[in-house]
């Protein structure tokens, strides 16, 4: 089974960054060649026939899955980044987090409208930030298929905040 090949290449980090959080630590899948591929592979597999227009992708750990998915299924990558990191002229929203508040950004003309597209990000926890993205995609004109993630923490309910969105994810805690 593809989640537990997965789950075993992920590695918990206890009271990281603070006491209490039980961080998930990509980096020991991304290194392993056959599990960071097959997690691509499911991917690319599960939207090969979406016809897409682009993968967007999510500053920074995002981007780490989107681009060589983008590659794989031969579309553009659309970065969404962190204020001041994007050149052109550009869409921003606010979002809460946990701990305080943040910024997303996309270009204003990042697709044409009615473009079909898949965000992607490597962890869907609460759902803030990928809510924000969401709601940036909408804003260039965008139309959002499907939310997708390395992994969810199902335990702090992301998917109630993104209720009206698609989500996929290769691995549940």
């Amino acid at each position: 089974m593809l989640e537990a090949e997965l789950v075993e290449l992920i590695r918990t980090i206890p009271d990281f960054p603070i006491p209490g959080i039980q961080f998930k630590d990509i980096t020991t899948l991304i290194r392993d060649k056959k599990g960071f591929r097959r997690s691509i592979q499911v991917l690319a597999e599960r939207y090969a026939t979406l016809q897409l227009d682009a993968i967007v992708g999510i500053e920074s750990r995002g981007f780490i899955f989107s681009a060589p998915l983008a590659y794989e299924l031969g579309l553009g990558l659309v970065p969404i980044r962190k204020p001041g990191k994007l050149p052109a002229d550009t869409y921003q929203v606010e979002y809460e987090l946990e701990y305080g508040v943040n910024k997303l950004e996309i270009h204003r003309d990042a697709f044409q409208s009615g473009a079909r597209v898949v965000i992607v990000d490597d962890l869907l926890a609460t759902g803030g930030t990928i809510h924000a993205a969401s709601t940036l995609v909408e804003q260039a004109g965008g139309v959002v298929e499907e939310l997708a993630f390395l992994i969810e923490l199902t335990f702090l309910n992301g998917r109630e905040r993104l209720a009206h969105y698609p989500i996929f994810s290769l691995v549940q805690y």
